[in-house]
């Protein structure tokens, strides 16, 4: 299992997110930053390695297309960077300039393209990039589907879908959380 992210540098983001408010932005299940905790803590748990586990912690700060809410401008990224390392950075940049409308339905296929949202530009992410991106969303997606039974009523069948088709690039803990949590067994239920 992957080292936790150092204790300094998950500090220094979790400081940065209280200062930039946070802590005070409502967001499903809570605030953001309990939200972006649980995604963090959902990604540890299945294994990710401490960039990724960072960026799962401070992925909406240039908001998402799901989540229009920034904490920082994107002429601002070196101070993010700065915290988390141009690793955790770059993820959590290639997370929020997601197009998901014009990138999702391709997904996962052999040389799918990722749409950027903030430029225009469409490209073919590297093979790690989209793994990451895969297990965020998908650490993003089921946090927001546990804490909420009316979302994942409505979404779920969605999430489940999308969530198929990137199987690939998934941990098999994220897949196995991932369906238990869309759709669990009816035996389970006996």
């Amino acid at each position: 299992m992957p080292a936790a992210p150092p204790p300094a540098a998950a500090d220094r983001a979790v400081a940065l997110l209280h200062r930039l408010g946070a802590a005070r932005i409502a967001h499903p299940g809570g605030t953001l930053l309990a939200h972006l905790q649980r995604v963090r803590a959902r990604l540890a748990a299945w294994g990710a390695r401490p960039e990724l586990q960072l960026a799962g912690l401070c992925h909406a700060f240039y908001g998402t297309d799901g989540f229009p809410v920034t904490l920082l401008p994107l002429d601002r990224r070196g101070e993010l960077a700065a915290v988390i390392g141009t690793e955790a950075e770059a993820i959590v940049h290639l997370y929020a300039s997601c197009d998901r409308k014009a990138t999702y339905p391709a997904l996962g296929a052999p040389g799918a393209v990722f749409h950027d949202r903030f430029t225009g530009r469409a490209h073919t992410p590297e093979p790690r990039q989209l793994r990451d991106f895969a297990e965020l969303t998908a650490a993003n997606e089921l946090d927001l589907a546990r804490r909420d039974p009316a979302l994942r009523e409505r979404y779920g069948p969605q999430l489940l879908a999308l969530l198929t088709r990137v199987r690939p690039l998934l941990s098999r803990a994220a897949w196995l959380d991932g369906h238990a949590i869309l759709a669990p067994s009816p035996l389970a239920h006996d």
